[in-house]
C-alpha cells in the first residue's frame, strides 16, 4: 500500500505514561543524524523514519461536555457501525484545493505560532467546504498553541515525549510552539510538511469528531477486549493519517509539496510505526501501514480511500 519506502530506523520503546482520554502525538524515535535534504518536516506528513510527534489514542474519557459531534450525536448514545464505514464525508470526493501557501518556519515561537494559523485557516476552509459537500454541520476546532504549561479537559501539557494532542471534550487542538521541534529529532525547520503533517493529522481527528466517526471508535473500545480495543485504535488513527494526506495532497501545488518535501516527510513517518509494541498495546500501526495511509490520501484524492473501518485487518496491523 505503501510504495516503497524508506527503511525504517531502529526501534525505541514509545512512554507509555500520556495522560487520559486523548489523541497525542510523541516524540520520534531517535535515529543517525540525517542529510538536510531529507530533513524531518516532510516526515510529519507521510509519518516516517524518524517520529517528530505519533499522534496516539489513549482512551476518550475525555469526551465529557463536548456537546456532541457535528452529525448529531451525543456522548452516551449508541452509534451505529455505518456511521463510520458509509459516512457522507466518502461520497464527497476529493477535498476541493484553498490555495493554501504556507510561510517559511525561522527559530522562535513566533514565527511557529503563525505557521500554524496560516495551517489552521486553510484546514478551517477546506473541510467547511468538504463538510458542506455532504450537507453536515462543521464548526472548526479551538486552537492552543502553547509555550508554556498548562492544563486542557484532557489532562496537563507538555506530557512527557509529547508536542501536539487533539481533546474531544473541548474540540482542541493542543500543540506546543517549542516542543513541537524539540521533539522532531533535529529536524530542520525547512522541512515544513513534517510539521504541517503533525497538525493536519490533529485536525483529522476533529474531521472524525464532527462526523461521529471518532465516537464510534469509542464505543468499541469501551467494549472490546485489549487486541480489538487496540484494533479499533489503529483504525482511527490510520484514518487521521490518511485524512492529513488528504489535505496536503489537495494543497500539493500551492504549499508547495516538493519531491525534497514528500519524501522527507514520508522518511519521518515511516519511523513512528509500533512494530516494536506487543501487539495488544499497537494503537498506531505498523511502519509501512502508518505511512502508507498518508500516501493512501495524498495520492488517491478520493476521500472514500480513507475508510479505515472496512478494509481487511491486515491493512491496519
Amino acid at each position: 500500500m505503501a510504495g516503497h519506502l524508506p527503511s525504517p530506523a531502529p526501534a525505541r520503546p514509545r512512554p507509555r505514561d500520556l495522560q487520559e482520554s486523548v489523541y497525542r502525538y510523541e516524540p520520534r524515535r531517535r535515529t543517525p543524524p540525517r542529510r538536510p535534504a531529507l530533513g524531518g518536516v516532510a516526515a510529519a506528513i507521510l509519518g516516517g523514519l524518524a517520529g517528530l510527534v505519533v499522534v496516539m489514542i489513549l482512551g476518550f474519557a475525555a469526551f465529557g461536555d463536548s456537546g456532541g459531534t457535528g452529525s448529531g450525536l451525543r456522548p452516551g448514545a449508541p452509534v451505529d457501525r455505518e456511521t463510520a464505514t458509509r459516512s457522507r464525508l466518502y461520497a464527497t470526493g476529493a477535498l476541493t484545493p484553498v490555495g493554501c501557501r504556507l510561510p517559511a518556519i525561522e527559530p522562535g515561537g513566533a514565527s511557529m505560532r503563525r505557521f500554524m494559523d496560516v495551517l489552521s485557516d486553510c484546514l478551517d476552509r477546506s473541510w467547511q467546504g468538504q463538510f458542506g459537500k455532504a450537507r453536515m454541520p462543521f464548526t472548526p476546532p479551538s486552537r492552543v498553541f502553547w509555550e508554556g504549561s498548562g492544563r486542557s479537559p484532557c489532562g496537563t501539557y507538555p506530557s512527557p515525549g509529547s508536542s501536539a494532542f487533539y481533546c474531544p471534550a473541548n474540540n482542541t487542538m493542543y500543540v506546543g510552539l517549542q516542543h513541537i521541534v524539540e521533539t522532531s529529532g533535529g529536524e530542520p525547520l525547512g522541512n515544513f510538511a513534517v510539521f504541517a503533517r503533525v497538525i493536519a493529522h490533529e485536525y483529522g481527528h476533529h474531521v472524525q469528531d464532527r462526523a461521529g466517526i471518532l465516537l464510534y471508535g469509542q464505543q468499541q473500545m469501551e467494549r472490546s477486549d485489549a487486541p480489538a480495543r487496540s484494533e479499533a485504535s489503529r483504525r482511527i488513527e490510520l484514518q487521521a493519517q490518511c485524512l492529513a494526506g488528504a489535505f496536503l495532497g489537495a494543497e500539493r501545488g500551492t504549499l508547495p509539496m516538493t519531491r525534497r518535501q514528500y519524501v522527507a516527510l514520508l522518511a519521518d513517518v515511516r519511523g513512528r510505526g509500533d512494530d516494536h509494541q506487543p501487539a495488544d498495546q499497537r494503537d498506531h500501526g505498523t511502519s509501512e501501514n502508518y505511512a502508507g495511509w498518508v500516501v493512501k490520501g495524498y495520492e488517491g484524492g478520493d476521500l472514500a480511500t480513507c475508510d479505515t473501518w472496512t478494509v481487511p485487518a491486515a491493512q491496519v496491523d
